[in-house]
C-alpha cells in the first residue's frame, strides 16, 4: 500500500520535535544551563529549526517538564496520615525546593524568561500552589471555616517562601549553600504556618 502524500514529512516533523524535547529533557536533568542554542545543538538541529517548533524557551521547557512533577497528593504521600499543617508544609517546601535544585538550569531559564515577558508566566510548569493547598488541607475545616481570609493570606505568604525565587535569593544574594538555603526556606514556611495555627487557638 502506497504511503499517503505528506505522511513521510509529518513523521519527520514529529521526529524532529521529539528530538528537541528529548534534548531539552537531557539538559534539564543535568541541572545545567538550558538555552535554545544548547538544546538545538544537543538535538542536532539548527537553532532556527528549534524556534520553528517552539516559539520561545518557556514553551519548550514547559513541554519538556510535562509529567516531571507528581500530583500534590502523590508528592505529599509520606505525610498523608499527618493532620499537622506545620509538618505537612515543611515536607512540601523541602520537596519543592529539592526538585528545583535538581532542575536548576531550567528553572532559572524559565524565571528569567517570564520576568522579561510576563505574558508567558502561565507557561511556567510547577506545583507550588498545589503543594501549598494540599499541605494546608487540615486547616480547611478549622481556620478556613472560622477565618477564610486568614487562610487565604497564609497561602499567599507561603507562595513567597515556598518558591524557587526564595531559594535563589538565599543562595545568590544571601550566600547560603543549597542545603542551608533549603533549611532556611523550610524554617520560614513553618514559622508562618505555626503563627497562623497559634492565632486560631
Amino acid at each position: 500500500m502506497a504511503a499517503q502524500p505528506g505522511t513521510g514529512r509529518t513523521n519527520q516533523k514529529q521526529r524532529t520535535r521529539t528530538a528537541i524535547v528529548t534534548a531539552a529533557r537531557e539538559l534539564i536533568g543535568s541541572g545545567e544551563e538550558v538555552t535554545m542554542p544548547l538544546v538545538a545543538r544537543t538535538a542536532l538541529v539548527s537553532e532556527a529549526t528549534a524556534y520553528r517548533y517552539f516559539p520561545d524557551l518557556p514553551s519548550l521547557i514547559s513541554e519538556a517538564l510535562a509529567g516531571a512533577w507528581p500530583p500534590p497528593a502523590e508528592a505529599l504521600a509520606p505525610v498523608a496520615d499527618s493532620a499537622d499543617p506545620v509538618e505537612r508544609v515543611a515536607f512540601a517546601c523541602e520537596f519543592l525546593l529539592r526538585g528545583v535544585l535538581a532542575r536548576e538550569g531550567a528553572v532559572r531559564a524559565m524565571i528569567a524568561a517570564t520576568i522579561t515577558r510576563p505574558d508567558t508566566a502561565s507557561a511556567r510548569p510547577g506545583i507550588r500552589f498545589g503543594l501549598i493547598e494540599h499541605a494546608l488541607s487540615p486547616l480547611e475545616s478549622t481556620l478556613g471555616a472560622t477565618d477564610p481570609g486568614a487562610l487565604a493570606q497564609l497561602k499567599r505568604d507561603l507562595a513567597v517562601a515556598v518558591s524557587a525565587e526564595a531559594l535563589f535569593t538565599l543562595t545568590d544574594l544571601c550566600g547560603l549553600d543549597p542545603e542551608q538555603a533549603v533549611s532556611s526556606a523550610v524554617h520560614t514556611a513553618t514559622t508562618l504556618t505555626e503563627g497562623a495555627v497559634r492565632a486560631m487557638a
